[in-house]
């Protein structure tokens, strides 16, 4: 007489299935998370951020701590700019409104004209570009201060223009274009530019630091 084997039970198929499912479930988040990581921007490690006490638009002391455990973005400009200076700013508003609210980056603006940009007058600029100050900082200080900042960790210059090459009363500096992103660990991580030929704010380099700031937020 043959011997019939038992059918597997229903508990066995239903952990079998259950089995394939968190499979599959598993398999799609690791396709979710590759295809967000192949758009990633590199962001390699160039350097410390040293501290710093600068005045902000209200007339408060801002330090590197108050910056720390945030992911920001900083550019530099002067308020009497007729050149590049109101296209960046108006990037940076952009930039400010793009971010998800569930971000907690912050938006840095530094003056190389701090003898004319007191306190109050960046307030004033900020205003005028539409900046929440609650995200947006903007700073100003002593001449040795901001260079100490701007140049020496954050990579970004400002050269006065001599009075006899000046091409109008606004022509007081050159300076560069690009907006840099700094770590939650006060590290600055990379630059944009934000303008010239060839330049797409819009379609190209907004959406590579919106990436590049999601990046950095996901960092440990």
């Amino acid at each position: 007489m043959t011997e019939v084997s038992p059918r597997p039970s229903r508990t066995i198929w239903i952990g079998f299935l259950l089995f394939f499912a968190l499979f599959a479930l598993a398999f799609l988040l690791w396709l979710m998370r590759a295809a967000q990581n192949f758009g990633e921007v590199p962001l390699r490690v160039i350097g410390p951020v040293a501290d710093f006490a600068l005045t902000n638009q209200d007339g408060k002391l801002t330090t590197l701590a108050d910056l720390t455990n945030h992911v920001w973005v900083a550019d530099i400009i002067f308020t009497r700019c007729a050149g590049p200076c109101p296209r960046m700013t108006a990037q940076m508003r952009s930039l400010q409104n793009s971010l998800p609210k569930e971000s907690s980056a912050k938006l840095v603006t530094l003056t190389t004209d701090p003898d004319f940009d007191t306190p109050a007058v960046l307030k004033k600029y900020g205003e005028r570009f539409g900046a929440n100050f609650s995200r947006w900082t903007f700073l100003t200080g002593t001449k040795a201060e901001i260079a100490a900042l701007a140049g020496d960790s954050l990579k970004l210059s400002a050269v006065p223009v001599k009075p006899e090459d000046r091409r109008n009363d606004a022509d007081l500096f050159i300076h560069t274009t690009i907006f840099v992103i700094v770590d939650k660990h006060a590290q600055l991580r990379g630059s944009f530019e934000t303008g010239g030929e060839g330049v797409d704010w819009t379609n190209a380099v907004q959406p590579k630091l919106l990436q590049a700031v999601r990046q950095l937020e996901n960092e440990p």
